[in-house]
């Protein structure tokens, strides 16, 4: 099921609004947003929701581990880890490793069992990580309702596509949110918006044009409308249930450099990584090398999330690159540049990044 699909809009959506604002608790309201996610869910993975439920039982006792057991919270931080990058690596990565490691050896060593990608496993599964990691440092208190962590790790809304919702943002409002005209009515707007992004200018700028430039400015603008809309879909959706997520994109495309425009696009992402990935690595605080050895692992993992294939690993070390020349040198020079061209030069870094992530086979 998806959020432009006549089924969501005029099926789904609509009894699962009329049902939530008959419902009179709090605690039947959060109930019922987790059995619709699981509804949700379902209607396109019956198989892998209970992989999704396992998920939630897991991460729900990771996070009571990691407050409750002082002496071993880091071993319980351990497995948590280990958990959910090894349910996500099998699932997403094991047909790609497979791929590589037979066509190195020349012999069949892993079986590639062509799994299917579980919709959203990407995205919940990071929800998942923050969630125990925010725990065990004290930004949050465990959620001790099993079904109410289940709600924030499904919610339908952010599942497939995003954003990534920390569960310190909607913390309080599990309990504790507002629903009202104002609130549902701009969220309306904002899933209307979203809509259009990605019916009218993402579908039309997806058809196929003529000639390789027109092809890589057509997908600069379909990956946009669409990533963008599907953002602003689930940010509306989260308002009409009374949550308030944070913003994804902020106009990335008027962005001068490479560093300006990764602090506009999926902006959920790039906090995630600079949060849990980078500032734990020593960030830029353990002297210059460890800094640059820590942007590539960085910019190679942030590649590898987008997909298992090697366009998206070089995308991601391509920037990682690019941000490295950006910080060292190129960005002093870039201001005494007059902004036209300093815009130029941002619209040719993500353009050629885009063909780059587009490109399927590198080699081809």
């Amino acid at each position: 099921m998806v959020f432009s699909s006549a089924v969501f809009l005029f099926l789904f959506l609509p009894v699962v609004l009329a049902v939530y604002f008959l419902v009179p608790s709090r605690a039947a309201k959060n109930v019922l947003l987790l059995a619709a996610s699981l509804v949700f869910y379902a209607w396109g993975e019956p198989a892998y929701v209970l992989l999704m439920i396992a998920s939630m039982a897991a991460n729900w006792l990771f996070g009571l581990k990691v407050d409750q057991e002082r002496p071993n919270r880091r071993l319980w931080l351990a497995a948590s880890l280990v958990f959910n990058l090894a349910v996500l690596g099998f699932f997403k990565y094991e047909g790609f490793l497979a791929h590589n490691v037979n066509a190195i050896v020349g012999a069949t060593v892993i079986p590639d069992l062509e799994l299917p990608l579980p919709i959203g496993i990407s995205f919940y599964t990071l929800q998942a990580v923050s969630y125990v990691i925010d725990v065990y440092r004290g930004h949050v208190a465990p959620q001790r309702n099993a079904l109410y962590l289940g709600m924030y790790i499904a919610m339908f809304p952010q599942l497939v596509a995003g954003p990534i919702v920390r569960y310190s943002t909607i913390e309080e409002q599990v309990l504790d949110r507002r629903e009202d005209l104002r609130g549902f009515s701009q969220g309306v707007r904002l899933f209307a918006v979203g809509l259009a992004k990605k019916c009218l200018l993402a579908n039309t700028a997806g058809t196929r044009p003529v000639g390789a430039w027109a092809g890589i400015v057509a997908y600069t603008f379909q990956i946009f409308f669409d990533f963008s809309g599907y953002s602003d879909m689930a940010i509306g959706l989260g308002m009409m249930f009374g949550f308030r997520y944070l913003r994804n994109f902020n106009y990335p495309y008027i962005a001068k450099s490479a560093t300006e425009f990764w602090r506009r696009w999926h902006i959920s992402l790039g906090s995630f990584f600079r949060d849990y990935v980078y500032i734990p690595l020593g960030g830029n605080r353990r002297g210059k090398s460890r800094w640059l050895i820590n942007l590539m692992i960085v910019w190679g993992l942030t590649g590898v999330w987008h997909g298992a294939a090697w366009n998206f690993v070089l995308w991601g070390l391509f920037y990682g690159a690019l941000l490295i020349v950006e910080k060292l040198w190129l960005l002093r020079r870039m201001e005494r540049l007059p902004a036209v061209l300093q815009h130029l030069y941002g619209i040719a870094v993500f353009m050629f990044g885009w063909l780059i992530f587009w490109i399927e086979d590198p080699a081809a």
